[in-house]
């Protein structure tokens, strides 16, 4: 079982579409972007921490998991809300 985020609220700034992935991170044009854009809704409307890629099989982080720890933790997540803030700014 995971442990619950430190943080409940914001502390780094985000994109201003916190939950689309930027494009670096995982592109539109990305074979199974809709399926895995799929499966990465479908577990945030549940409130869950993450889901398996549809591809892998690996755990991947949600977005809303990131934005309740509040800052990134620099390992190149997928969905981090924090990558390109400040190119939105």
């Amino acid at each position: 079982m995971m442990k619950e985020p430190h943080s409940s609220a914001t502390e780094e700034p985000t994109r201003s579409a916190p939950l689309e992935p930027h494009p670096d991170r995982l592109s539109p044009d990305h074979p199974h972007y809709a399926e895995i854009m799929q499966e990465h809704d479908a577990a945030v409307q549940q409130g869950q921490f993450g889901y398996l890629d549809p591809q892998t099989g690996l755990f991947v982080m949600t977005a809303t998991f990131h934005l309740r720890r509040g800052k990134c933790c620099h390992n190149g997540c997928r969905h981090c809300p924090y990558v390109g803030a400040k190119e939105d700014a």
